[in-house]
């Protein structure tokens, strides 16, 4: 019988399993790179993507425990200044791309446990949602309904609200309601007929039983950098923020202080109301950035949110803003 050397061992680099016995190596049993090398009968280069492979993919995650006591009293002033149930802070602050995916990373995680059998689960849109799909891993529900809580694109593309609602689905075993339309149509008389005419009038009346909510919200300043800026039509951005809108949530507009920012689109827009989005039994706001506290300020007074999953420096900048009035 003819014994087959490690170096002669078929490649593969690339299979899941391969990932998860050098992440089990290094993580769990303290291995270096050069001795799961020897194990794996692959080069030190190989282990070296292997482990970030695992780490983008979110089969590797890292956690620090406990949090810091300065986060700690941010989360305490939080709580108290918007009568939040619970809060969580990602600590640092970096770019748009990075405060994404770890406040992404953290909504991943609190809603791996957060849904429970039978709930219905409404979901928004936006690059830290997305971000959260490479940190869920929940276990399979028993009917749950998931519920896509706006419009979408018509064309392709990496991100798209209703992909978001069906990969979420998918992960519970979950039934999911997808609002099959654009996020923006041509007049009032479209979008009422739409909901009318072809059954989108399902999607409001499923979330009118929300037991869970989960939203992100945009800023749209002249620097903002919400995604519904390349959906308005031309002048409308303008006019939205001469008319002193400052945050786009489910592509509806606030002003700061909450309140709707009246405009010409807004019989326009394929998304459910805010208003039954705010009466959900349980409402999660997940976004981060400095440069979004005012939006996210103005989003939690808007909704009467539970719960507040947000980066250390909008977390700080929030909690120097007013206060909100009661």
């Amino acid at each position: 019988m003819t014994r087959i050397g490690r170096t002669q061992r078929p490649a593969l680099s690339d299979t899941r399993a391969l990932r998860f016995r050098a992440a089990w190596l290094y993580f769990r049993q303290g291995l270096t790179q050069g001795a799961i090398a020897d194990e794996l009968g692959v080069s030190r280069a190989t282990v070296i993507r292997l482990l970030e492979e695992a780490r983008r993919r979110g089969e590797v995650q890292i956690w620090i425990q406990p949090t810091p006591e300065e986060l700690q009293a941010l989360t305490r002033q939080l709580r108290a200044s918007y009568g939040l149930e619970d809060v969580i802070i990602t600590p640092g602050e970096g770019t748009p791309e990075e405060t994404a995916a770890d406040v992404g990373a953290a909504l991943g995680q609190y809603l791996s446990g957060a849904i429970a059998d039978g709930m219905t689960v409404g979901t928004g849109w936006g690059r830290t949602l997305d971000a959260a799909l490479a940190t869920f891993r929940p276990e399979p529900r028993e009917s749950v309904r998931v519920v896509s809580l706006l419009g979408g694109r018509l064309e392709a593309q990496a991100m798209n609200p209703v992909d978001f609602s069906w990969q979420i689905a998918a992960a519970l075993g979950a039934e999911c309601l997808l609002f099959l339309a654009p996020l923006i149509v041509d007049s009032a008389e479209t979008r009422h007929r739409l909901m009318a005419d072809c059954g989108l009038d399902a999607i409001p009346k499923a979330a009118e039983k929300l037991d869970l909510a989960v939203v992100s919200c945009g800023d749209i300043g002249p620097e903002g950098s919400s995604f519904s800026r390349d959906f308005l039509p031309p002048g409308v951005l303008d006019r939205l923020i001469a008319d002193g809108a400052i945050c786009d949530m489910l592509c509806q507009f606030l002003d700061a202080e909450g309140h709707p920012v009246k405009n010409d689109i807004a019989e326009r827009v394929m998304s459910v109301d805010l208003d039954l989005v705010a009466r959900a039994g349980h409402v999660v706001l997940a976004s981060g950035g400095r440069a979004r506290a005012p939006a996210i300020r103005a989003a939690l007074l808007r909704l009467n949110c539970h719960t507040l999953i947000t980066d250390e420096a909008a977390a700080r900048a929030l909690v120097d803003l007013p206060a909100p009035k009661r």
